[in-house]
């Protein structure tokens, strides 16, 4: 089916007209139909064009829907989009420059540090689907890529052995990074840390466990005390997520090395472009805990590949729900771990930091403004 742009612009502005929203000049830059999904996209110049479609509360594209009698419509500004491709071919140009500076194909005896062949293959399927969403900017769709694929003789060959830890939480991005990284043939280990379920709740750990089941993924639970770093939380002189964050990457960090895996990835939405993939040094202490340490000290390193498996595809909460979904996980309201809202009630300063790490995914493009507001206002309906 295809839609005439004029046609729909009538339809939309006739729509606007009969609820009471103001005339006004909306340009629509592109429309793509899928007929299988019974889903629209209506590409838009400018984000002022978009929210003119999707009207005040979404009555507007509400209206549309159900007058056209689609499934879904997505309604997106090609300004946005020109700042993901951008994104994403920054994230193309520095994994291939990453492979190719790290994979000896010729095994020359060289003493650089070289990819296995299950990375470089893993990498490289990366690399693969990443100029696929880049073909297809407006329309790619994860479950879709993914069920054609696994019906077709031609799906992504899998590392023989483990060449990723996966740090799984249980939340969206990182249950949408085990997927991908499962498709994708890195072979992975999923670990979690554990510090009990003021951090880690009994939810997460049902996604945890159905997810790793589905996939058919090894997974283990971490133990980690985290007793010094809750008192200090109830001190109030500092956000918990950081210190959190700190302690779930060295655990993950310590685990890889010490299983020999050359690849952690993490759900980590920002690093975004060229730092979508780095190499972290780590060293051994004593008592055989990994801590990372600065590259110039003068001391035993070992390198580890940390891969942000959402960011390198600009990937936006939308698309995470849309792949996460189809694996019927439970879903969670609000941002952040019990820990950080029983922190927020004791100390409402806090919640500045919290909003700040919103904003931060807002900034990027990985949160709508209306989701950056529905988490934010979470913070507040526990009061």
């Amino acid at each position: 089916m295809v839609y005439d742009k004029a046609a729909l612009l009538n339809h939309i502005n006739r729509i606007r007209n009969e609820i009471g929203h103001e005339k006004v000049n909306i340009d629509i830059k592109d429309i793509l139909y899928e007929r299988d999904s019974n889903e629209m996209w209506i590409i838009t110049n400018d984000r002022p064009d978009k929210s003119a479609i999707i009207g005040k509360g979404g009555w507007v594209v509400g209206r549309l829907r159900e007058e056209l009698e689609i499934e879904s419509i997505h309604v997106e500004s090609y300004s946005d989009f020109l700042q993901k491709k951008y994104r994403m071919e920054l994230s193309l140009n520095k994994l291939n420059s990453f492979v190719n500076d790290n994979f000896d194909a010729g095994d020359n005896g060289s003493d650089k540090n070289k990819l296995d062949y299950g990375s470089f293959i893993a990498l490289n399927n990366l690399i693969d689907i990443l100029k696929i969403k880049l073909d297809n900017l407006y329309s790619f769709n994860f479950y879709n890529y993914f069920k054609e694929l696994d019906e077709s003789p031609y799906s992504y060959y899998e590392a023989e052995r483990p060449v990723a830890v996966v740090a799984l939480s249980g939340g969206t991005d990182s249950s949408f990074s085990l997927i991908l990284a499962k498709k994708l043939g890195f072979n992975p280990v999923a670990i979690t840390v554990d510090p009990g379920t003021i951090v880690l709740p009994n939810q997460f750990r049902h996604n945890i466990d159905k997810l790793v089941g589905d996939l058919d993924v090894p997974h283990e639970y971490i133990q980690v005390d985290y007793t010094e770093l809750i008192e200090e939380s109830f001190t109030g002189r500092f956000h918990p997520c950081g210190r959190c964050s700190k302690v779930i990457e060295e655990t993950v960090c310590s685990y890889a090395i010490q299983n020999d895996i050359p690849i952690v990835i993490f759900g980590d939405m920002l690093a975004t472009g060229s730092q979508c993939i780095t190499e972290q040094f780590c060293n051994f202490d004593e008592n055989d805990e990994n801590e990372l340490n600065d590259v110039d000290k003068e001391i035993d390193k070992t390198k580890i590949i940390r891969l942000n498996l959402p960011a390198s595809l600009s990937v936006s909460k939308l698309e995470n729900k849309s792949l996460t979904s189809h694996y019927n996980l439970s879903k969670f309201k609000g941002f952040g771990c019990p820990l950080l809202y029983e922190v927020h009630k004791k100390f409402p300063h806090m919640k500045k930091y919290s909003i700040q790490r919103i904003l931060r995914e807002t900034r990027s493009g990985v949160l709508e403004p209306g989701e950056a507001l529905d988490l934010i206002w979470s913070f507040y309906r526990t009061d």
